[in-house]
């Protein structure tokens, strides 16, 4: 049976069961998900498909032209991800892959994790147990006075609290649980803070512990699609978000709608009903989030679940050998999925019931689709066809 990639670690095993990756297979990992179309999804199905990175790479100019790609796709090179590693070592950041002792056990049980991570700081509060506090950019003076509260609270009470560095609610949750353990994810590269305002409370988040972590790479600037994704990561290393003060057309009403779609507990603080800022709040009240005023509402709901481990990650690549692990799909196949595929977001289960191809063959010409840029990922495992 083949070896898997994800278990291609160093030889100097420094935790049993769990060693990090070796510096070749680090890169290889980094040059994957950097190359055109390869998201967190493709890249994991990429690597169980050939066992490895390097094997990965060698195959993606012939996916992208048996999936239709008009033009030839960008791989990452060598050179770029060298670059990008020594950018991280001159900032003092470095890499957490997926399967390592710090990356966020949380997040690695998501759909989709980000499959390696860039922090600065202490990575060692992604190991402990975490909450997000997410809110208004322009919150209220009380609102962000109770963020602090709800912080310091959950601080005490040995919980990290996340958030996303913006203005408002995000800065004041931050400010509170520095002392605790804080961690901020960026939607843009490490460096590349947004907003620049915060840029000293950021250096203040490293100097006491904390973390700033990051799924894109160096040098990229935020845009607004990123901040959604970004959501995403914050809901996904938590065991819980926390929303104070949302606008009906909150982004923070993105994490909250993420948080319940990971499974992750959906708290909210109340409003007045005559102050715009809280009216997402009071939706998410009225469609079924809990409604916490106090630090120990929150403490009180997670109880149950704050010593429970999330289930194992399935990080053994390669383990499927002896399963359907086709080279190539028939054009038959190819053609009756992409007949089954449309703008109209469909089940992997739907389609095999719809085409009647084989597992393995399925995984396969999605896979192609996805790096010719033709495919379209959604929750739950839907895909869609691009136009």
């Amino acid at each position: 049976m083949r070896r898997s990639a994800f278990d291609d670690r160093a030889d100097d095993d420094t935790e049993p069961g769990r060693p990090p990756l070796s510096n070749a297979t680090r890169a290889a990992w980094l040059r994957l998900i950097r190359s055109e179309n390869v998201g967190p999804v493709t890249f994991r199905q990429l690597v169980d498909h050939f066992g490895s990175a390097v094997a990965a790479l060698e195959a993606l100019p012939d996916l992208a032209r048996r999936g239709g790609a008009r033009a030839r796709i960008r791989v990452a090179s060598e050179a770029e991800v060298a670059e990008e590693l020594a950018t991280a070592r001159a900032l003092g950041a470095h890499f957490v892959a997926m399967g390592e002792p710090d990356y966020p056990v949380r997040l690695a049980v998501i759909e989709g994790p980000p499959p390696i991570l860039a922090v600065k700081g202490g990575s060692g509060v992604c190991r402990r147990p975490a909450v997000a506090i997410v809110g208004a950019r322009n919150a209220s003076l009380a609102g962000r006075k109770f963020a602090g509260q709800m912080a310091r609270g959950l601080g005490l009470a040995g919980f990290v609290v996340a958030s996303g560095l913006a203005r408002g609610i995000d800065a004041a949750a931050h400010e509170a649980s520095l002392d605790t353990g804080t961690i901020a994810v960026f939607a843009g590269g490490l460096d590349r803070l947004y907003p620049p305002e915060n840029e000293n409370l950021a250096a203040r988040i490293v100097a006491t512990g904390g973390a700033l972590v990051s799924e894109m790479p160096f040098g990229w600037e935020p845009r607004a699609r990123d901040f959604p994704r970004r959501n995403r990561l914050i809901s996904g290393l938590a065991l819980g978000v926390v929303v104070i003060e949302a606008a009906a057309r909150s982004g923070s009403l993105h994490t909250a709608r993420f948080a319940a779609e990971q499974g992750r507990e959906v708290f909210a603080v109340p409003g007045s009903p005559l102050d715009p800022r809280t009216e997402g709040t009071n939706d998410l009240i009225r469609n079924g989030a809990t409604l916490v005023a106090a630090p120990e509402h929150v403490i009180e709901a997670l109880a149950p679940i704050l010593g429970q481990a999330p289930p194992p990650s399935q990080v053994s690549e390669g383990a499927g050998d002896d399963l359907d692990r086709p080279t190539d799909a028939s054009d038959l196949a190819r053609r009756v999925v992409l007949e089954a595929l449309g703008p109209t977001p469909v089940g992997v289960d739907e389609i095999l019931r719809a085409t009647g191809v084989r597992t393995g063959e399925l995984q396969l010409i999605l896979m192609e689709l996805a790096i010719a840029g033709r495919l379209e990922r959604h929750a739950g495992g839907r895909v869609s066809l691009l136009p």
